[in-house]
Parts: structure tokens; C-alpha cells; sequence
């Protein structure tokens, strides 16, 4: 399969995995972004790197969207590009502009693009869920498990947005929920923790993951793959899929990663809130889409994480 896939969001740490896959497949991607990210790009697309072009744009900017377009002769979009909660919740109009309006411009795109969009995945997540709520204090009863935050309430939008294009319009989507995603290059977020200290296990260095709980996690591999089949392969309709994930604790992960390396886990510690589960009420399932869908495994996952940073510094040190 050829064709040019707009990967807005490629700047970070699941957009290079996906451009890794994108590559990987014979297809042609096309970042649209605030800024290039070279270094990254290098360290997990190697060579591959020359055959990423880039755009530097805001999502808000649709002649720009329409002209990157046309000048790639785009076929399919991956649109990952969003604020995140922090951001959300400090400037909730930025946020909604952003996460809003912009993925409106992306469903607008598809919509009246020339050449006709074969496949639309983007990026939905487990904030739309939250613990079930009773807060007399505030008038609140929140059940059903509603998004608790702003970040949440916006990705909630856009799935009932991509629901309307597809009535409407018939454009066709898939919206992935990653839980904490994990693995090589993961660097900033509250849930970095599990993937720096992997790293700190390749290293022989200490590490403190800040916060405890158990969450469901996701390679990051995993994550990249998802969003490429499922933009290669977007069946007809609006689709909203969980990822599976595998449960653990942080100490829970803090044991795989002293299994992969024995002896890390005398250097690393936990300390930290707990963060919330965010589990979905039914899940549904990534495997409904692609019944032959296969998870890496924790332990798995950790190993390559591991893998992937003493070859990276295994290279650094024979550049010297």
C-alpha cells in the first residue's frame, strides 16, 4: 500500500512512533506541527528521517491545513495533535479551540478535500471516563462515569463530533483510548514516571516514579500500531475503540523492570498521589475491529524500553 498520511501531533512521543510504522509501511508521512522534533525523530526513525516532511502549522490555520494538503497529496490523516489536561484546565478556551475546533478543521478537511481521505484515525482517550461522582457540596452527581475534567470533556466532543461527520457526511473514523502509554523517548506527563525509569534501569541509576495506583498501560508500539491499521483499515462508520493495556500497580512495574534487570528495582522507588483508574464502565475493544489484534506484554514492553536506551548509548559511546 502507497499513499501520504498528514500526522498532526508527529512532533511527539506516540506522532514518531506512528511515523516509525507509517515507514515501516511503505506509506508516505506528512507532519503538521508547531515545531519539528529532529532529535527524536533520529534516535527512532534513524535513516528513516529523511522520508518525513514537515509542516510547521497551527490546526486553527485552514488554508494552511488545505494547501499541505493538496501540495502532499494526502490520503489519510492520523490526527494526534491536542493540549493536555494541565493546559485544558488552566485555559479551558485554549483548550477548547485546540482540541475542539481543531480536530473540527481535520473532520473538515476530510469533508471537502478533493482528493477523497481513505482513512481517519485520531485520537480519543480514558479521560472521557471518571470515577462516578456525588459531590453535594458542589450540586454534582456524575454518574456513568463522565469525564471529571476539561482535557476529557473535549476529547468526549470530538467522538460525538466524528459520530456526526459519519451520519452526515459519511466519513468514516476511528477514535483510539490508549491507557498510559509507555516506552522509548517518553519524557514529559504526570505518567512519564514508569518509561524514565526504565531508562534509569538501563543506565544503573536511581529513580522515583511520583505517583502510585493501579492503571492499565500500553506499549508504545502497540499504541503506533493501532493508529496505523486503524487508518490504513478504517472501516465504514464512527468507531471509538479501547486498547487493552495490562493492569499493574507502579510497584507492580517497578518489579517487571527489576525482572528485565536484576537488581534495578534496589533503585528505584514510588512516591506520589495515586492517580485515577479511569476504567470504562464496557469496555469496547480493540479486537472488535481486528480480531487478530495482539498486546505486547508488560515484561515485554519493558525489555525493549530497556533495549532501545543501551543501544542508544552503546552508540553514543562508540561516536566518542
Amino acid at each position: 500500500m502507497s499513499g501520504s498520511v498528514l500526522v498532526t501531533g508527529g512532533g511527539g512521543f506516540i506522532g514518531t512512533w506512528v511515523l516509525r510504522e507509517l515507514v515501516a509501511r511503505g506509506m508516505r508521512p506528512v507532519v503538521y506541527d508547531m515545531q519539528r522534533n529532529s532529535d527524536r525523530w533520529r534516535r527512532v526513525l534513524g535513516a528513516d528521517e529523511a522520508k518525513v516532511s514537515f509542516v510547521a502549522g497551527d490546526l486553527l490555520d485552514r488554508r494552511l491545513l488545505q494547501k499541505t494538503a493538496d501540495d502532499h497529496q494526502v490520503t489519510h490523516i492520523v490526527h494526534l495533535a491536542a493540549l493536555l489536561t494541565p493546559n485544558c484546565q488552566q485555559d479551558p478556551y485554549a483548550g477548547c479551540e485546540v482540541n475542539v475546533l481543531g480536530s473540527m478543521a481535520l473532520f473538515e478537511l476530510a469533508r471537502t478535500s478533493a482528493r477523497p481521505i481513505g482513512g481517519f484515525a485520531y485520537a480519543s482517550s480514558f479521560a472521557v471516563y471518571g470515577p462516578e461522582v456525588d459531590d453535594s457540596s458542589l450540586g454534582l452527581k456524575l454518574a456513568d462515569n463522565r469525564p471529571p475534567s476539561f482535557y476529557g470533556a473535549f476529547k468526549m466532543a470530538v467522538d460525538l463530533i466524528a459520530e456526526q461527520y459519519w451520519r452526515h457526511f459519511g466519513i468514516a473514523s476511528v477514535g483510539i483510548r490508549p491507557h498510559v502509554v509507555y516506552g522509548p523517548e517518553r519524557v514529559v506527563g504526570l505518567t512519564a514516571g514508569p518509561s524514565q525509569a526504565a531508562r534509569a534501569a538501563a543506565l544503573s541509576e536511581p529513580y522515583t516514579i511520583n505517583y502510585t495506583g493501579k492503571v492499565g498501560y500500553d506499549y508504545v508500539e502497540d499504541v503506533a500500531r493501532a493508529f496505523v491499521q486503524s487508518v490504513l483499515e478504517t472501516p465504514p462508520g464512527s468507531h471509538v475503540v479501547d486498547l487493552p493495556g495490562q493492569v499493574a500497580t507502579t510497584e507492580e512495574f517497578v518489579r517487571v523492570i527489576d525482572r528485565v534487570v536484576p537488581g534495578a528495582g534496589a533503585r528505584l522507588t514510588v512516591d506520589g498521589p495515586a492517580i485515577p483508574a479511569n476504567i470504562p464502565p464496557q469496555p469496547n475493544y480493540i479486537t472488535g475491529l481486528f480480531p487478530n489484534w495482539r498486546s505486547t506484554t508488560l515484561e515485554e514492553g519493558v525489555r525493549r524500553t530497556v533495549d532501545f536506551y543501551r543501544q542508544t548509548i552503546d552508540g553514543h559511546e562508540n561516536c566518542r
